[in-house]
């Protein structure tokens, strides 16, 4: 019996996904035309604060203090700096980085008040994920942590430099760990035992969530309708633009039906970049 690959038909992650139930003409702009956006100060300053959270955990335990994570986080945005230098036009002076800076000073002092890093040592930081669904769709991502219990069970934990969502809005939350989880348990056999994500903005908190199988089966179920659904746009070639307060944040609303706009034309490209890529500056402030 010959082994193939399986056939791949696009590729889906929580973020792509999560843009698509947001406002497809939105999924559009990004994946399809792939239309250039300026950073966002909130967006940038969640990826410093992820870096410094991951590189916390190179310390020996004793080591992983407020002042520690302080002092990483001026090489951290250096670092970002010299990989994008158009990073510091965002901020009209000094002062205005100085305050972006303190604001992610806060919330990793925050972070001290949530969980106790001595106490932790996460099997995996940064792990990128990917697995094929029977039907061919490819879901991938990056994980910020996972914790291993010595009894196996495993934690996926999410970072958010935004404020905890209210009730009626933890199922969108959820869902993207949902997704991972869903990867996980494909790629391993098994299902992660807690889903927690950590919230630094506002006044702090943690979400914890236990998944079961039935759960993720659901979460597998609304991701192949959301590809159904991508699939259908791709054939009509029509984007409905959906308003909602998200849109305060768009960079692209001067193409936008919904302001007066008119996108350009469909390009002939396909979604679905199914190499890995490079994480992108995650906008978990909106």
């Amino acid at each position: 019996m010959t082994l193939t690959e399986p056939v791949i038909i696009g590729a889906l992650s929580p973020s792509r996904a999560g843009d698509f139930m947001t406002c497809p003409l939105l999924y559009r702009f990004r994946v399809i035309d792939q239309l250039p956006e300026k950073p966002s100060p909130a967006a940038v300053r969640g990826t410093v604060v992820h870096a410094v959270l991951e590189r916390l955990y190179d310390l020996p335990a004793p080591r992983r203090s407020v002042e520690a994570a302080l002092e990483l986080l001026g090489p951290q945005w250096e670092r970002l700096l010299a990989d994008d230098p158009q990073y510091a036009q965002m901020f009209a002076d000094e002062a205005e980085q100085a305050q972006w800076l303190g604001q992610a000073q806060e919330m990793l002092r925050r972070y001290f008040t949530l969980e106790d890093p001595t106490r932790l040592e996460p099997a995996e930081r940064e792990l990128y994920v990917e697995a094929v669904l029977d039907g061919g769709l490819m879901l991938r991502g990056y994980v910020d942590r996972l914790d291993v219990a010595p009894t196996g069970e495993v934690r996926v934990v999410d970072y958010k430099t935004g404020s905890a969502p209210g009730p009626d809005f933890e199922a969108k939350a959820l869902f993207q760990m949902k997704f991972y989880a869903l990867v996980l348990w494909r790629l391993r056999g098994s299902v992660p035992r807690l889903l927690q994500l950590v919230y630094l903005g506002g006044q702090g908190e943690v979400l914890r969530y236990a998944p079961d199988e039935a759960d993720l089966l659901a979460t597998e179920r609304k991701v192949m309708a959301l590809w159904a659904a991508i699939e259908r746009s791709l054939e009509t070639g029509e984007w409905r633009a959906r308003r909602s307060r998200l849109c305060d944040w768009c960079d692209h609303q001067a193409l936008c039906p919904e302001f007066g706009g008119t996108p350009p034309p469909v390009p002939d490209r396909q979604p679905g970049d199914t190499i890995r890529s490079n994480r992108r500056a995650a906008t978990d402030e909106l």
